[in-house]
Formats: C-alpha cells, sequence, structure tokens
C-alpha cells in the first residue's frame, strides 16, 4: 500500500492519528499487502507474457504509448515488490521494527529499513501516476500528430525527474533536522503530503480532460478519412473512449479510498483527543479504509493490464522466437508500406494526389492504432477500412 503515512511512521515522535492505523492489526494488514500485492504481481506478468496460438506477425514499430503502457506496468511491479519486501520483513521481524519506535535508539538500521521501504513504494508509484499522465498527453499529441518516439525522452526527464524531485523535497521536509528528532506539528508534515498527491490530484483532474480532447479529435480524424463516418468507424472510436474510461475507472476505484483515509487523519489530527467517544465512527471508517488501500493500492497492476489490453488469456508460450508481444499493436502504415508498395512512375497530378490522401491516411492509420493498443478486433476493422487494404 502506498501511503505517506509510511514515512510519516518512522519519525519516533510520530502524531497520533498515524499511531492509530499503523498499529491497527498491524499483522493483518501485513497480510493483506502481501497477498493482494503478490496477486497482482503474478497477474500482472502473466498478462505481459507472449500467449500460445498467437500467430507470429512482423514485428511493427514501437510506438511512444506502447513504450508508455509497459513503463506503468513496471513501475506497479517494482513497487508491488516493495510492498511484499516490506511487509514480509515487518511480519517476520517484529523486534527489529520495534526498534523503530525508540526516540533515542543507537540502531540506524530499523529507521534507515523504514524510510528506505517506505520511498522505494512511494517512489515508483508516484512515477507511475506521472506515466499515467504522459500517457494521456501522449494520446493527444498523436491524434494532433505532434508526438512520435522522439518525445519519449522528454517523457522520461519529466517523469522521473518530477518524481524523485518531490519525493526528496517531501521527504527532507518531513525530517527535518534529522530523522530521531523529526519536527512536530501538521504545518511540518503537509507539504510532504501534497508532494505525496499532487501527482494523483493531476491524473484525476488532467486526464479525463485530455481524454475526452482525443476522442473528439478521433472522431473527426475518422470522418475527415473518407469523408464518411462508417459503423466500423464508429465502433472504433467507441472503443477507444471505453478504453480511457476504463483506465480512470480503475484509478479512480485503486486511489480513491487514499484521498478519503486521508481526509478523516487529518480531521482526526486537528481534534484535541482523537480517542474521544463522538469520534469512534471516524476512527472506524479510517481503519476500514485504511485495510481498503492495502487491498486495492497493489492491484493497480493487474487492473491496469485488463483496462490496456484485455485478458490475454493463460497459455504461456516461453519459447523465445521473434513474434509480436501483447503491448504493441499492429501498425497498418507498416502493412500498407511493405505490402502495397507504390509504384514507381506515379507521374500524373490524378495519381500524385492519390499517393497524398493514400499517406494521409496512412499518418491516421497509425496514429488510431497507437490509440488501440492491443485491441485486435479494432485493428483488423481499421485495416480492412483502410484504402490500403482496399487496393485504392
Amino acid at each position: 500500500m502506498a501511503s505517506p503515512r509510511l514515512e510519516t511512521y518512522c519519525c519516533p515522535n510520530r502524531d497520533a492519528a498515524t499511531q492509530l492505523v499503523m498499529n491497527f492489526q498491524p499483522e493483518v494488514f501485513c497480510g493483506v499487502c502481501i497477498g493482494s500485492a503478490s496477486i497482482s504481481l503474478l497477474l500482472t506478468i502473466l498478462q505481459l507474457l507472449p500467449k500460445k496460438g498467437q500467430s507470429p506477425r512482423k514485428m511493427p514499430k514501437a510506438s511512444s504509448s506502447s513504450t508508455i503502457l509497459l513503463l506503468i506496468s513496471i513501475c506497479d511491479i517494482l513497487g508491488g515488490l516493495g510492498m511484499i519486501f516490506r511487509s514480509t520483513v515487518w511480519l517476520g521481524f517484529p523486534g527489529f521494527i520495534a526498534n523503530i519506535s525508540v526516540v533515542n535508539g543507537t540502531d540506524v538500521w530499523p529507521s534507515t529499513f523504514c524510510v528506505g521501504s517506505a520511498m522505494w513504494i512511494q517512489l515508483l508509484y508516484s512515477a507511475g501516476f506521472w506515466w499515467l499522465f504522459c500517457y494521456a498527453v501522449d494520446s493527444y499529441l498523436v491524434v494532433r500528430r505532434s508526438a512520435g518516439l522522439s518525445t519519449i525522452v522528454l517523457y522520461h526527464m519529466m517523469t522521473w525527474g518530477l518524481a524523485v524531485m518531490l519525493c526528496v523535497e517531501g521527504i527532507a521536509l518531513l525530517y527535518y533536522p534529522s530523522l530521531s528528532s523529526c519536527e512536530n506539528g501538521m504545518e511540518h508534515a503537509i507539504p510532504h503530503y501534497i508532494t505525496t498527491y499532487v501527482p494523483l490530484l493531476l491524473v484525476l483532474v488532467a486526464n479525463p480532460i485530455l481524454f475526452r480532447r482525443t476522442v473528439s479529435a478521433v472522431a473527426s480524424l475518422l470522418k475527415g478519412r473518407q469523408g464518411i463516418y462508417t459503423e466500423n468507424e464508429r465502433r472504433l472510436g467507441t472503443e477507444i473512449q471505453m478504453r480511457f474510461f476504463k483506465i480512470m475507472l480503475v484509478f479512480v476505484i485503486c486511489w480513491s479510498s487514499n484521498i478519503i483515509n486521508e481526509t478523516l487523519l487529518f480531521y482526526l489530527e486537528m481534534q484535541p483527543d482523537i480517542n474521544e467517544m463522538p469520534l469512534k465512527n471516524i476512527r472506524s471508517a479510517a481503519l476500514i479504509t485504511w485495510i481498503i488501500m492495502g487491498v486495492l493500492n497493489p492491484m493497480q497492476g493487474f487492473l491496469f493490464t485488463l483496462a490496456f489490453y484485455g485478458w490475454t488469456g493463460w497459455r504461456v508460450d516461453l519459447k523465445w522466437r521473434k513474434r509480436e508481444i501483447p503491448w504493441e499493436s499492429m501498425s497498418s502504415s507498416t502493412v500498407g508500406e511493405n505490402a502495397y508498395p507504390s509504384p514507381v512512375n506515379y507521374q500524373s497530378n490524378i495519381h500524385d494526389s492519390k499517393k497524398v490522401s493514400t499517406t494521409d491516411s496512412q499518418q491516421t492509420d497509425e496514429a488510431i492504432s497507437m490509440l488501440s493498443e492491443g485491441n485486435t478486433s479494432s485493428e483488423e476493422r481499421l485495416t480492412r477500412s483502410s484504402p490500403i487494404y482496399q487496393g485504392w
């Protein structure tokens, strides 16, 4: 589970709200995290592996969108591994973890493990948030024909740079002047929570807007490709819209409990005594959402692969051979270039205009294909409706 409370717990003089949730059935909570993260990790890897029965096709050009989707899955896998490692140590060595609470302890390894594991989990999931934002930006730019593989370098710089900068800044402010003597008070911890939740809130606010604009641009492209809007193109646009909807639905399901939990805990922190009877229902709600976070946060990796590619099946093909992998789609522009080469001696104005129109159609098909990565039916319909496929 990814929560800034993990870093806050590393301070010996932690606040009462953090103490409340971290001390609530820690064995059960760690077991839930291990189980959920392990299941998600195995199913995510299963989704990404090549499957038996898939007809080998020529490897297409990699697109920036397919690369981003793969990087999101990698961030989820590494973040899940961090959760499994942290929870396993927490369960297996309770005496080692107990030394974190010692104010003037001489053993620095418990605190080092606490900070290191919490930062690893937070950094990987924060990077996943930034990559998801980049995916929305890239989808819009691809439709506008303003993106490509060259932009992936800029995405790397933005994603990892912002993720590391915000994580280090939040941790430095939280543990000032030192880990053994963290400053007390909400004012000191608030910057840490802000730097943690900025990318999450950015995805919640900005991605739906970008996805909506991308869907509108896709509809315009499909209409302008041949001057008509056929049933196949209408279905393709609907499937792209459903793909974006599934992505946002998974994100909201997996992380809305974090926002609710933090709101409840901040409200408890503002009370003089969080153990008062009138606050019982709020304490119960905070503890329930805390357990829900342990279940849903690690499951993001597997649920995202379902939203990206659909269910790819159980039959794994471990034989090493050159074949298409699930996160790369069939580019109809590549098909057009290889299977239907243009004659060399086209000199007339009519043939030149046809070549220009075909080029525009290829670019449109490539842009739409990038947005429907992993959806075989969409790619087949796109290829069949393409003028190249029809022998135009």
